[in-house]
């Protein structure tokens, strides 16, 4: 079952939060974009057929699709996913993006995530706050569909190697544990899977489980947590400063005040 709600909207786009609930593991009837949409995945994982072929999609996975696509999606594992999808005009896409973007996947950078949680939070004041947040939002998903490496822009063997190492570290998997013990685990060779990491992802293996780390940090801060010596133990941080500096560098802020922003 597919629930639309709409949190939010402005003279040219809407945003709205979707939740399918549908455990259906096949492929669904094809469908036909009637916006411009960006989607960003809050929960869950999907497939998705589209002009540029299979997309698995999760929190860390977002895509934009055209008016007048047609797309399929599937439910692979049977659960279902939460999204956030902001749907655009062909007048207010041609005025923020043009023709700039021929790419329908973008990696969520922790920048782009904490973007996307200050949206949600920002719908009460759809005029102002909302509108700032969407346009960063939008600007910076522009940047990684235009200028970083998607997953369609590496070979096969490359993309399904990152894509069994995506799910280890999503998981928890006890391989992810270091470089040399995921290579391990996948059967490649540590250094073809470093190398293919920034060719499928557009980070390295390093930045990109910190993105993990820093994203399950947000969402702790979002919920309250207060306490950042613990948090820094659960998540697997060296310890509190470790924590601060990486939240630093890959979201511009302190947890500190990060937690302020997202209160």
């Amino acid at each position: 079952m597919l629930s639309e709600t709409t949190i939010a909207s402005a003279p040219g786009l809407t945003v709205e939060s979707v939740v399918c609930a549908d455990e259906m593991r096949g492929w669904g009837r094809p469908g036909v974009r009637d916006a411009y949409t960006l989607v960003l995945v809050r929960a869950g994982r999907f497939s998705r057929r589209g002009r540029d072929g299979l997309l698995e999609l999760a929190p860390d996975v977002a895509y934009i699709a055209r008016l007048g696509e047609e797309e399929r999606f599937a439910h692979p594992d049977g659960g279902g996913d939460e999204c956030t999808a902001v749907h655009m005009t062909g007048e207010r896409w041609e005025a923020l993006a043009g023709e700039r973007v021929d790419r329908s996947a973008l990696y969520v950078d922790a920048r782009l995530d904490l973007v996307h949680r200050r949206l949600l939070r920002a719908t009460a004041d759809p005029g102002y706050a909302m509108a700032e947040q969407l346009l960063e939002l939008f600007t910076g998903a522009l940047s990684q569909a235009v200028d970083a490496a998607t997953p369609a822009s590496a070979p096969p063997a490359d993309r399904r190697a990152v894509a069994a190492a995506r799910e280890a570290l999503a998981s928890g998997h006890p391989s992810a544990a270091g470089l040399f013990t995921l290579a391990a685990h996948l059967g490649v060779s540590p250094y073809r899977l470093s190398r293919a990491f920034p060719a499928v992802t557009g980070m390295t293996l390093t930045r990109y489980r910190n993105t993990l780390r820093v994203t399950a940090v947000l969402a702790r801060l979002e919920a309250g947590e207060t306490g950042l010596a613990r948090l820094a133990a659960e998540l697997g941080f060296a310890d509190q400063a470790h924590l601060t500096r990486t939240v630093r560098a890959l979201t511009g802020g302190t947890p500190t005040a990060l937690r302020r922003l997202l209160a």
